[in-house]
């Protein structure tokens, strides 16, 4: 399939197609800087695969040092696939030669271990550990291989079919389909992960089997057959079929990742039953357990989602890599229906998970991301591998490191979530300034999107060429958005929420405008939520703010916030009036309801995607307000 864009999903038979990293580049402003700052961290993760041995695992299986000199949990072999992927995109947005010999000497290390049936595993099947495929629940062995074959599909994309990480992907997929495809062994993996990725690489190669067994693999789920241990088999989301599930639950990377593969195989399968199932799941998911900043996972134990309005902001997990699964799973739906709705959660989770999890030197990163912190944290060592749960401040690695590599992919292939075509209509999803190309069936387009987003909400369309037929362009209007409006040569006019779309024979030059007001607002929680009734939040257009020590300089378990004088944008940053409990009291319970608290004044907020960055500090987003 070579008209494909370069994108990690290209679905055949959506509503909308991708435009990929070959059509979509975003040119400045904030994610420009993470995308160059991602260049650091890839550099980063490097070093610590090799630091750790991960790699070396592989060197080790081919000369005979395993099990013995193996390092690393039973799925370490998943993050350095998810490097060679974050490297396949990085080389083809920024044509880095270093890099690109960098990806092929670790894909020869790789390609070396791999056995001739197509096998790759350094954990099990060799003489001393244990045999293949004989601990489905835990393993990893096929999550593993999952992510190799999405490794293998993004250099398929970005340097074709043939090259040596592409053929080790569907070596590797080859192996699955026959050792469990039709009367082979009828188990699937406990961590969901290679329905997505044989789906997309049977959109990529066109053979229909590798989707066919991304089928299978999602059929068979469901009945518990992972059960064997003490596990509520809801956290391998094994205890109800898909089929059957009206919300996502139990572990949330797995539940997300499942999720994604669903909407692929319904997409590509044409079953519209099984989109509808996935498309009901994840809106009653989105409405009642997920968090103001897009994160998922309410419970420590588990890593798991918790049930409806349970959403305690200090006991928030919300796992780095699960925001960044919602935001695969949100834009295939995206996809998939044409509906905003995803479009801001994938906005709501760039910003507030995504862009939040690595420090600003590029050299750290949260695994977690609650929405309170009692207890400031303490930093992290700069050489030793941290344990995920004692990661108070963002940490170089982890001894589970999913999250730093997970990170490097999304964003070294960001450009392909900004927008997507239909035969004569281009949509815009993302704000950035950036350029979008694509060949519809009137002819080129090209344009250039000029903006300071999220900053203000001026957004600048020009279109650089353009057929003389009609074509459509849509442009999205955050949900938030209350004053939007649309103007093109001589007219201006409101529109709402969604997508605003014009349709024109456009000459080159034109600019269509699209404007909305971006300032500081309350945002109250569904009273449902007990965790923080009677508390307030703000935003800023699509990112979260939230209150830190380092600026407020007091106990951040006595504050009230004065929701009578709204929040204000003053020197770069978010003001509120804010008061400290003022009472003697030395018992937590009271017969009297009234509390004292001192004179309001104001506090600067920070962006909750910058907290932590300042040193050890206390945090939290939700605010209980003054009586």
């Amino acid at each position: 399939m070579t008209d494909q864009p370069l994108a990690p999903f290209v679905p055949e038979h959506s509503h909308w197609r991708p435009i990929g990293i070959d059509g979509a580049a975003i040119r400045d402003g904030f994610w420009a800087d993470m995308q160059s700052l991602n260049e650091t961290m890839i550099e980063h993760c490097d070093y610590w695969i090799e630091k750790t041995g991960w790699l070396a695992n592989f060197d080790a299986a081919v000369e005979g040092r395993l099990p013995a000199d193996r390092t690393g949990r039973e799925f370490s072999d998943s993050e350095i696939f998810k490097m060679l992927e974050a490297m396949s995109w990085q080389v083809a947005r920024t044509h880095d030669d270093a890099l690109e010999q960098r990806l092929e000497a670790i894909t020869a290390r790789v390609g070396a271990a791999q056995s001739p049936d197509g096998y790759i595993s350094t954990m099990f099947g060799r003489p001393g550990q244990r045999p293949r495929y004989s601990d489905l629940a835990w393993g990893h062995e096929i999550y593993c291989m999952g992510h190799l074959i999405q490794a293998g599909v993004a250099r398929g994309r970005t340097a074709g079919v043939g090259s040596p990480l592409a053929q080790i992907a569907i070596r590797a997929a080859d192996h699955i389909c026959a050792e469990f495809g039709e009367g082979g062994n009828p188990g699937y993996c406990g961590h969901p992960v290679v329905e997505m990725a044989l789906a997309e690489l049977s959109r990529l190669t066109g053979d229909t089997k590798y989707l066919a067994q991304a089928k299978r693999f999602i059929d068979r789920r469901g009945h518990g057959l992972l059960g064997a241990d003490d596990v509520d088999p809801s956290y391998y989301q094994d205890a109800v079929p898909v089929r059957d599930m009206t919300v996502l639950g139990g572990h949330a990377v797995r539940a997300l990742y499942l999720e994604s593969g669903v909407v692929d195989v319904a997409l590509e399968t044409g079953d519209d039953d099984l989109l509808a199932c996935a498309v009901t799941q994840m809106n009653t998911t989105l409405a009642r357990r997920t968090y103001l900043t897009g994160g998922m996972g309410s419970r420590h134990t588990g890593e798991a989602i918790g049930a409806d309005w349970e959403l305690s902001p200090d006991r928030a997990y919300c796992e780095t890599c699960a925001g960044i699964a919602s935001i695969m799973a949100n834009q295939r739906l995206l996809l998939a229906t044409g509906d905003a709705r995803y479009a801001d959660a994938v906005e709501r989770t760039l910003y507030n998970v995504l862009a939040t999890s690595p420090s600003t030197d590029g050299h750290g990163f949260f695994y977690a991301n609650p929405l309170q912190v009692r207890e400031a944290g303490m930093e992290m060592p700069t050489d030793e591998v941290c344990h995920r749960s004692d990661s108070s401040l963002r940490a170089p690695w982890f001894d589970v490191s999913c999250c730093p590599t997970n990170v490097t992919r999304t964003l070294a292939s960001l450009g392909a979530y900004l927008a997507s075509q239909t035969g004569d209509a281009i949509q815009l999803h993302q704000w950035a300034p950036s350029t979008v190309a694509a060949d519809l069936n009137a002819g080129r387009v090209r344009l250039s999107i000029t903006t300071t987003y999220p900053l203000d909400g001026h957004i600048t369309v020009r279109i650089d060429e353009a057929p003389s037929e009609p074509w459509t362009l849509g442009l999205r209007v955050p949900a938030w958005a209350s004053d939007a409006t649309l103007s093109y040569r001589d007219t201006t006019s409101e529109v709402s929420a969604g997508y605003a779309t014009l349709t024109e024979s456009f000459t080159p030059g034109d600019t269509v405008q699209l404007d909305f007001t971006v300032a500081p607002r309350w945002t109250y929680p569904d009273p449902r939520v007990d965790a923080v009734r009677g508390q307030v939040a703000v935003e800023c257009g699509p990112v979260v703010q939230a209150l830190e020590s380092v600026d407020a300089k007091v106990d951040l378990a006595g504050v009230a916030v004065d929701v009578a004088t709204p929040p204000v944008a003053r020197d770069g940053r978010i003001w509120v009036n804010l008061a400290q409990v003022d009472d003697a009291t030395n018992a937590p319970w009271r017969s009297d309801a009234a509390v004292g608290y001192g004179p309001a004044h104001q506090v600067p907020l920070v962006p909750y995607h910058n907290w932590g960055n300042r040193g050890p500090s206390t945090m939290r987003i939700w605010l209980p307000r003054l009586p």
